[in-house]
């Protein structure tokens, strides 16, 4: 099985809590970041999937923190999708340390949504596969 896509993040000071580690919500952000990383490496632009009247929702997103972050510390976040028959898939991501070490594993259930229906899509997964000038990214 291939590599998982991965974009590298430094933890920025501004970021963190009072108690000195990454806050909470900033995990959501990096996660995001590498969703978006990831269609950009797949050829696939926000305009243009504004433009084919599709746009990716999250519908459940699960953060397991494992290790704090620090400010200035380096770390890989990944991101790999997991495709079933239906309307929806997953989003499975690792935030990782330099040294290897798990920060946290973040899990989500999303799909593409028809913009002028406001319903899902039947099938996000031949919708990817047909804008992405580089199918590999999401598994395909």
């Amino acid at each position: 099985m291939a590599e998982p896509f991965a974009v590298a993040v430094t933890v920025r000071g501004y970021e963190t809590d009072v108690q000195g580690h990454l806050n909470q919500s900033v995990y959501l952000q990096y996660a995001e970041h590498a969703r978006w990383s990831l269609l950009h490496a797949a050829g696939i632009s926000q305009t243009e999937l504004i433009g084919s009247g599709v746009g990716p929702v999250a519908l459940e997103t699960t953060i397991r923190y494992i290790r704090e972050l620090r400010a200035g510390e380096e770390v890989e976040v990944t991101c790999g999708f997991v495709w079933g028959e239906g309307k929806t898939f997953r989003i499975e991501q690792t935030i990782r340390k330099t040294d290897g070490t798990v920060a946290a594993e973040v899990t989500a259930v999303g799909g593409l949504l028809n913009l002028e229906k406001r319903r899902l899509v039947a099938d996000p997964r031949a919708v990817f596969k047909s804008m992405a000038s580089d199918p590999v990214a999401f598994g395909l």
